[in-house]
């Protein structure tokens, strides 16, 4: 009796110690109910109940290990770069914005326009660079109509204005340019102008390719930002393509033959054919030269063994 209670309450769990100074209290002929409660009495837990409350230790792992539990993520560590697919956006703000005051007036609603754009499609990084002398109240020299949103976009950490001060009442100005292609170059990102920047290709040919691969023109139509669906022209990428880090190939789609089973071009055809998928797609020509060769090289095998 003793060892069948003792079995039934160590595949509960507990402890050999603890049922045996419970069982040597209440006496061996003492029920089992009774023998539970008092092993809650005394506090003893099963096994699998200790192991789930105790803490779970950290492992520290060496930097540069290979582990397969995930590391602990950092805060202020970007994750939106990692998993967005689609590519920084570098948008010259100087030439967006008088593109879109006729060359006339430095209008700060293009940017806005070209910004917004950008967002609707899910872009996350997108900075936009401007001369910081923009900031200036506007002359009639260089006129300047909705300076408040340079304000706005600057605390949305967009806007960024490229360096420049007075010397002996003279303004020096940092080449903003410089600043658009460097930045776009380090990023892989997509230069937003219509601005061919032919002084910094030549400055730099790992720039020269870059600008040619990576620069995405632009047109305002009644106030809406335009890019062109083929950027790099008509046999190069769609826009989607080219602003994705991973561009997507599209489904080759066959077109059906206007001819049918009548058309005589074989396996020279261009078009699709259902009836031919498991055929071998010979030209008529090349038929007629497989059935004409048949029975001459079986006439041949019947003089040779004729011969023998």
């Amino acid at each position: 009796v003793h060892q069948s209670k003792l079995d039934f309450f160590c595949k509960l769990g507990y402890g050999k110690e603890d049922i045996c100074k419970v069982l040597e209290n209440l006496g061996q002929e003492a029920l089992e109910d009774d023998v539970l409660k008092e092993l809650i009495r005394m506090g003893s837990k099963p096994q699998a109940l200790e192991k789930q409350a105790q803490p779970s230790q950290l492992k520290l792992v060496a930097r540069g290990s290979c582990s397969t539990t995930p590391g602990p993520k950092w805060l202020g560590e970007d994750e939106s770069d990692a998993s967005n697919s689609l590519r920084p956006i570098v948008i010259d703000g100087s030439n967006v914005a008088m593109s879109h005051g006729n060359k006339e007036v430095f209008s700060c609603w293009g940017i806005q326009l070209a910004v917004d754009w950008f967002r609707e499609r899910g872009h996350t990084y997108i900075k936009v660079f401007v001369p910081l002398w923009r900031k200036e109240p506007p002359r009639q020299d260089s006129p300047i109509a909705d300076q408040h949103i340079l304000e706005e976009l600057e605390k949305q950490s967009i806007l960024v204005y490229t360096p420049s001060r007075k010397v002996k009442g003279k303004r020096v100005v940092c080449y903003d340019d410089r600043y658009i292609v460097k930045v776009a170059y380090e990023k892989d990102g997509v230069i937003v102008s219509n601005d061919h920047y032919r002084d910094l290709q030549n400055e730099n040919p790992e720039w020269k390719w870059f600008i040619e691969q990576r620069l995405l023109m632009y047109s305002f139509v009644s106030n809406r930002f335009m890019p062109p669906d083929d950027p790099l022209g008509r046999h190069g990428p769609t826009l989607i393509n080219f602003l994705s880090k991973k561009p997507v190939l599209p489904e080759k789609k066959w077109q059906p033959c206007p001819y049918g089973k009548k058309c005589t071009y074989g396996n020279k055809c261009k078009f699709f054919h259902p009836e031919r998928l498991h055929q071998a797609q010979l030209s008529v020509a090349d038929e007629l030269r497989a059935k004409r060769n048949i029975p001459l090289a079986l006439g041949k095998e019947e003089e040779r063994s004729q011969c023998s």
